[in-house]
């Protein structure tokens, strides 16, 4: 029963991923909107403004509306050939002349020609055409239209049109869901580490993120320079989300608005998408030709969100790839994409951090009214500030991906100055935030081995340091707690190749190969996730992060593979790349209903190696006299002593805090330079506990007894030997030989030989103490 939820929203989501598969109307149909030029000639001697032409098989009716300039003279022949993923499926020759619909063009002269008609064919030639073309999601087809001379038979002109059967799989609700999982699998993380599970948290959490970067990865793919095949732009254009490109008409507003108040100039891309034919660009045509272009114009391309609008009015066609092709397709103009996402960001950020401080109103109210019982989130409720700066900084690193890549994509396309200025200042607080808070850790964990030889012990044991800067090593083992570092410098690259290439394609993809293989085999080598499965989840997404990019190396045809090798590549690429997304959402779902339906979902892990359980403990539920004598051996005081930016009051810092508490927080009596032990600032602590003596007595052994050698009284502060052992009774004070305190601060007679070291037990090993 509990799996119920999962199976349904599995089987939600494969039926909104693949119902394009299936025909949506009934009406099929094969349609165009723009015509592009194909020839060879720089000056194309035919063009059009506005292309709109669709083709339905029901009654073998082709209807057009064109709007084309010609600066032909003469008798022409059209020559029509369709193509289907490489392979010519429609071939025809029109002689305008002896068309009654065409007579317009018979002869061809100079000028703006208005064609709105429409001409019916014959069924033998609509038999040509497969049926999958009418099927298939993202048909990646085009026409192209020779414009030969009736007389000699060269070729004048050539155009072609882009297909499209109004099949994708780019749906919106796919998108949805997809954010709803993410989202929701992150509050199930939240809610499960408040209610004590903090195994079962940090699973969820680590698998939740890798999924959220998996998807940021595929939303790249589609925002490099690469001419895609129009099935792998559709795919990643479902992850879009991720990166912040979401369109919303009042933002859309906002951010032109801005940028016109900044001395920059709005682009009109889809303002005049009637009027102009827009190409969204799918496939290499001229390979060669259009990369040499494009490198000789990219300092042009630089420019001219400067000093001119994005669209040239006088073009009738508009070019658009990479970024500004997601953009499009998302419907957000190319001059607005740097600030939506901005704009995304920090409206993200600011909702969670009013949900956290609603949510500790919620609980306050919620336990005074009875609702909730006092020791629930009761962790959350007196630390939520530490908790609320952890949950940014999370955030910080989820976004970082998206803020990286269009912060650095700003700075070469300049919509205005202040948008540039805006730019620098979200990478450069960001990557320093980010830097700041790895930094922190390593010292942290570089002092927890140098005071305990296991950099567990403070990273886990301290709830401020957990709750402030878990986000960056809970996903690991304690040992890779430096991966982090690896983890940011892979993201920055990443983002590098994807907004400083967009004009060469090829080192673009060449860059993010390497990239992705030279992480690949870190993480083959290190596996420095918290347990195996862990691993495998993240290494399995790696793995599939470069085969990805292989496939994008092939896209970009540098290696002259015929067409229909690249088309039938796109499909295999979404068919794998939608399956392994399935079985992650998948994963992620039932861990996530296990981890809300489970009384104690803990069970189904396996303590971590690294024994970070031992360590994570609630400072307000010390409920044993185990807990007691555990939380005064790790030297614990309350959460609200202890802050790690405050390196003198800290179990960060080697004095392990000013003031020292017993389990029951009464302060101990201070030590002074005194005393006959001097005791190093970085000597690791000693267990309360004499391992010469059994922590539970034999059968034989009495239960109450004189105290021993290694515990005196303290009758000047109402410790005395009344019989009942010093050990259960006497300050948990280091071992030794002590008289008795003198109130003064000071230990007299204190003997300076100690006994030698026991066998340190496994709660000793755990702890860190055999050295």
């Amino acid at each position: 029963m509990h799996f119920l939820p999962t199976s349904t929203s599995v089987a939600l989501l494969f039926t909104i991923t693949f119902s394009s598969l299936s025909p949506v109307s009934a009406q099929r149909q094969i349609s165009s909107n723009s015509l592009l030029d194909c020839s060879s000639n720089p000056n194309p001697g035919f063009t059009a403004t506005v292309f709109d032409v669709v083709f339905t098989p029901d009654n073998d009716k082709l209807t057009y509306d064109i709007n084309a300039d010609s600066t032909i003279t003469g008798f022409v022949t059209f020559q029509i050939q369709a193509e289907a993923y490489g392979i010519t499926v429609f071939n025809k020759t029109i002689n305008p002349c002896e068309d009654s619909t065409l007579v317009a063009l018979c002869p061809l002269n100079p000028g703006q020609i208005p064609i709105n008609s429409s001409s019916v064919f014959s069924q033998s030639v609509v038999s040509q055409i497969p049926w999958i073309a009418y099927t298939f999601p993202d048909l990646d087809g085009t026409i192209k239209v020779y414009l030969l001379n009736t007389t000699t038979g060269d070729e004048i002109a050539c155009v072609q049109a882009n297909l499209s059967n109004g099949k994708t799989v780019d749906q919106a609700a796919v998108s949805w869901v997809l954010a709803v999982i993410a989202g929701l699998a992150l509050v199930v993380s939240a809610v499960t580490s408040g209610l004590g599970h903090s195994n079962t948290a940090a699973h969820i959490a680590a698998n939740t993120l890798s999924l959220f970067g998996f998807f940021q990865a595929q939303a790249m793919i589609g925002m490099t320079g690469v001419h895609m095949p129009p099935m792998v732009e559709a795919w990643t254009q479902n992850f879009q989300w991720s990166m912040g490109i979401v369109s919303i008409g009042f933002m859309q507003s906002v951010c032109t608005w801005y940028q016109m108040a900044t001395g920059g100039t709005p682009s009109t891309v889809l303002t005049n998408v009637n009027s102009q034919s827009v190409n969204v660009e799918k496939r290499s045509l001229g390979f060669a030709k259009k990369l040499a272009s494009r490198g000789l114009d990219a300092f042009d391309y630089v420019m001219k969100r400067d000093t001119s609008d994005t669209t040239d009015s006088t073009s009738s066609i508009i070019d658009i790839y990479g970024i500004d092709r997601v953009g499009f397709r998302s419907n957000v103009e190319p001059t607005n994409i740097f600030l939506t996402g901005l704009g995304f960001f920090v409206a993200f950020v600011v909702i969670v951090a009013i949900c956290v401080a609603l949510f500790k109103g919620f609980c306050e109210v919620a336990v005074k009214a009875g609702w909730l019982k006092s020791d629930k989130f009761e962790d959350f409720r007196n630390g939520w500030k530490i908790v609320l700066k952890g949950i940014l900084f999370r955030l910080i690193l989820i976004g970082y991906p998206q803020m990286a890549i269009l912060c650095l994509w700003e700075l070469t396309v300049r919509d205005s100055a202040a948008e540039v200025v805006l730019a620098l200042f979200y990478i450069i607080a960001m990557s320093l935030a980010l830097l700041w808070a790895a930094l922190k850790v390593v010292r942290i964990a570089r002092r927890s081995v140098q005071m305990h030889s296991n950099p567990a012990y403070i990273l886990y044991s301290d709830p401020a340091a957990l709750n402030k800067w878990g986000f960056l090593y809970v996903q690991f083992r304690a040992t890779a707690y430096y991966f982090i570092f690896p983890g940011l410098l892979y993201i920055l690259i990443k983002a590098m190749f994807v907004a400083f290439a967009q004009n060469a394609p090829v080192p673009q993809t060449i860059g993010l190969v390497v990239t992705e293989a030279v992480f690949l085999i870190a993480v083959s080598i290190l596996r420095p996730w918290m347990d195996k499965k862990t691993n495998t989840f993240n290494i399995a997404i790696a793995v599939i992060n470069f085969i990805n990019v292989i496939f994008l190396l092939m896209f970009t045809g540098v290696f002259n593979q015929p067409y229909i090798v690249t088309g039938i590549m796109g499909v295999i690429f979404f068919v794998y790349n939608a399956a392994f997304s399935l079985v992650l959402i998948l994963m992620v779902i039932v861990t996530s209903v296990i981890a809300m339906c489970s009384k104690n979902p803990d069970t189904r892990y396996h303590p971590m190696r690294d024994d970070r359980g031992s360590f994570i403990k609630s400072q307000n539920n010390l409920n044993t006299e185990l807990d007691a004598l555990g939380a005064t051996a790790r030297g614990d005081m309350r959460m609200k002593a202890r802050d790690l930016d405050d390196d003198s009051d800290s179990l960060s810092s080697g004095s392990l805090g000013r003031q020292q508490y017993d389990a029951s927080g009464v302060p101990l009596p201070p030590s002074t330079s005194a005393s006959a032990r001097n005791v190093p600032q970085y000597e690791p602590p000693h267990s309360p506990i004499d391992p010469s003596q059994p922590f539970i007595p034999s059968a034989g052994a009495p239960r109450h007894g004189p105290p021993t050698a290694g515990y005196s009284d303290y009758s000047g502060n109402g410790y005395s030997d009344n019989g009942h052992g010093g050990a259960r009774n006497g300050s948990p004070a280091p071992r030794g030989n002590y008289s008795q305190y003198n109130g003064s601060g000071n230990l007299s007679n204190q003997d300076t030989s100690y006994r030698p070291q026991a066998n340190a037990g496994p709660w000793q090993r755990g702890a860190g103490y055999d050295r």
